[in-house]
Formats: C-alpha cells, sequence, structure tokens
C-alpha cells in the first residue's frame, strides 16, 4: 500500500472576502501549478491565511470562482473538498494515540480497517515516526507533531495539501530543520501545496514560488530569486530581505542621486521619483581610483561598527544625513581596510545591483 498524493492545479479568480465592511481580500487571482510548493508570504492583517482558509473551504468568500483541476468548488463544503490541512497549532486530538490521530480522516472516509492500519503505517514511515503509533501526543516533542499533524493531512491522499504556520510554535534550530524536511517531503511526493508564512527566510527557503500579499492584494507572485533580486515595488523591496532606500529622480532617460549618475544594468524608468534599492551585502569598499563605469560610488561617513562573528555591520550616513547599512564578512583584508567611526569612507554598488522601485505613499 502507498499513498500517491494528486498533483493537482488550483485557479482562483476575483477573490473578494469582508468582514462587515471591512475588505480583506480585493478581486484577488492567483495559480497554483500542478505539484507546486507555493507561499502566501505577508505581515499580520495582510490576508493570507483568510485566502488559505477560503481555499479550505472553512471560511466563505464573498465572491469569486475557485477550481481544483478544472473542478469548481467555491460551493463544495469542506470535508468534500478533498483537501488536506495542517494548522499552526496541529490541532492533534490529546485523548488519541498517534495512529488514531492519523487514522481519524480515514475513518471518517469509511475506509476498511486492513486499509486504514497499512495507510497509517505507510504515513508514519513517509515522516519518520515509525514505531511511534502507539504513543501518546503528550509524549511526543514538539517536530514529532508537527510530522503526526502532516502525516493525518497527507493519509487519505488529499487533491492539495494546506499548511497554516505550521512551524510557528518550534524553536529556531528545529524550525529551519523542518522546513528542510518538509521541502524534501514534498519533492518525494509531488503534492500541490499551499504554505503560509510570515517568515520570509521560512518562504525563500521552501518555496518554488512566493506569492508576497499586502493589504489583501498580491505585489508579486516570482521564484525567491527574483523576489529578492528584482522586486517590484517598494513593499516587495523592504519585505523580502534586507533593504536601504535612496530617493533618486530618473530624467532624460538617466538616473540621478543628487549631482551623480547612476548606472543600472536596466533602462531608465519613466521620469520621475523613484527609490535605488540598495541591499547591506551588496555594498562594498572601493578604492579612490577605482574605475566607476559600472560602478556607483557613494561617498559616507562611518556610524559604527558592529561584529557579529562571521559577519560585521557598518552604519555609515550619505551626504544627505540618510543611513545605510553595509554587512560584509569578517574578512582580514576587508577590517583592514575599515575606516574607524567619523571617518569618510567611499561604497560601491555594481550597476547589476543595481535596483530601482517606484517610491509609495
Amino acid at each position: 500500500m502507498s499513498i500517491a498524493l494528486s498533483a493537482l492545479p488550483i485557479s482562483m479568480r476575483r477573490i473578494e472576502k469582508r468582514f462587515g465592511s471591512v475588505p480583506v481580500l480585493r478581486d484577488l487571482n492567483l495559480d497554483v501549478e500542478a505539484g507546486e510548493f507555493l507561499t502566501l508570504l505577508g505581515p499580520s492583517g495582510s490576508g493570507k491565511t483568510t485566502l488559505l482558509m477560503i481555499l479550505a473551504g472553512f471560511v466563505r468568500a464573498n465572491g469569486g470562482s475557485i477550481k481544483v483541476g478544472g473542478d469548481e468548488i467555491i460551493a463544495t463544503p469542506p470535508h468534500k473538498r478533498n483537501i488536506g490541512m495542517v494548522f499552526q497549532n496541529y490541532a492533534l486530538f490529546p485523548h488519541m494515540n498517534v495512529s488514531h490521530n492519523i487514522a481519524f480522516a480515514l475513518k471518517q472516509r469509511r475506509v476498511p480497517a486492513r486499509e486504514t492500519a497499512e495507510r497509517v503505517e505507510k504515513a508514519l514511515d513517509m515522516v519518520k515516526l515509525g514505531g511511534l503509533g502507539e504513543r501518546r501526543v503528550d509524549q511526543l516533542s514538539g517536530g514529532q507533531r508537527q510530522r503526526v499533524a502532516l502525516a493525518r493531512a497527507i493519509v487519505f491522499e488529499p487533491r492539495i495539501v494546506l499548511m497554516d504556520e505550521p512551524l510557528s510554535a518550534l524553536d529556531k534550530g528545529l524550525r529551519e530543520h523542518m522546513q528542510i524536511e518538509l521541502r524534501a517531503l514534498h519533492r518525494r511526493l509531488g503534492m500541490t501545496t499551499v504554505y503560509v508564512t510570515h517568515d520570509q527566510r521560512e518562504a525563500i527557503t521552501m518555496s518554488d514560488r512566493i506569492a508576497v500579499m499586502n493589504a489583501g492584494r498580491i505585489e508579486q507572485l516570482d521564484k525567491p530569486e527574483t523576489l529578492y533580486a528584482a522586486p517590484k515595488t517598494q513593499f516587495v523591496a523592504g519585505f523580502i530581505g534586507e533593504s536601504n532606500f535612496v530617493p533618486v529622480e530618473s530624467r532624460n532617460g538617466s538616473v540621478w542621486y543628487e549631482d551623480r549618475k547612476i548606472r543600472t544594468a536596466t533602462p531608465a524608468p519613466a521620469a520621475g521619483q523613484h527609490l535605488m534599492v540598495v541591499r547591506p551585502e551588496t555594498l562594498r569598499l572601493v578604492a579612490n581610483d577605482e574605475p566607476g563605469d559600472s560602478v556607483n560610488v557613494l561617498d559616507a561617513t562611518v556610524g559604527d561598527i558592529i561584529y557579529q562573528g562571521d559577519s560585521f555591520v557598518c552604519y555609515v550616513s550619505l551626504r544627505d544625513g540618510r543611513q545605510l547599512t553595509l554587512r560584509d564578512y569578517c574578512r582580514s583584508d576587508v577590517l583592514a581596510r575599515m575606516p574607524a567611526p567619523g571617518q569618510p569612507i567611499r561604497l560601491g554598488l555594481d550597476a547589476r545591483d543595481t535596483i530601482l522601485v517606484a517610491a509609495e505613499g
């Protein structure tokens, strides 16, 4: 007996949700590819959990369409959607042992006892809990409980699996370990997965694509590396990774910061005010005689230098008083060239690392 999860696509169109007069989701469209691990990422109140609950059927949308494998399910009750769900608090039954928790969904579907036992055993093996079926839930660690919740979600061979911040209750080390395990399990089973988190590092680690949500809308849907290297909005640039923002102006086909021309790897945007996104790890020290054809040079003053073990953070002030952060590894050659606090410093930003976004607000 093997567990063979479906890999069906999801299509959500014009999803609207209001709580009273307060809009939570606004004309939202989302496509999830078959077998994809897609994460809904955003701050509290962005609508990501509400969207997941609408997909699961636990919250009713005020309008829109949801299709799974081409079948419309917007009006289908939750227990008929054949969707596996892993909740933030695991939602395990404390009076049942591990096997009974996992078997619950199968018994609800009237699966024969022998087949149920076989599926439960297979699910336990998949999440590396073989031999623990008789153990009580309160005898398990946080990571083990999370695996039981996952086994319960996949044992009935659902069409899709939804996860609502399932790792948030774990400590940092275990959470990072479980991220890798969940990703490996997804690849092994090929299940279509929609995952919710507010942790951008977690999303980047686990996802095929990430939908960054803000105020009930999807700001950008892309691969993790694209979101990081080419954010389309100030919100995405600020939410994915660390960012410094420097105001620049586009005019006559060129971009300017004060009286200095800014070089970019892409054509200059439309005329007007924009923001240059400066990642702390892309800044570097430059010598006075370094050619500037492909490097943007910023003059600043060192404020503070903080040692962090394998790396250090340097806080600097530009001529206009704007604060920037530089981050680099603690290499002896870099540290030897680093000016002391209060001293001038020249920072280089390669044109290929120069990102421009429209200023918001």
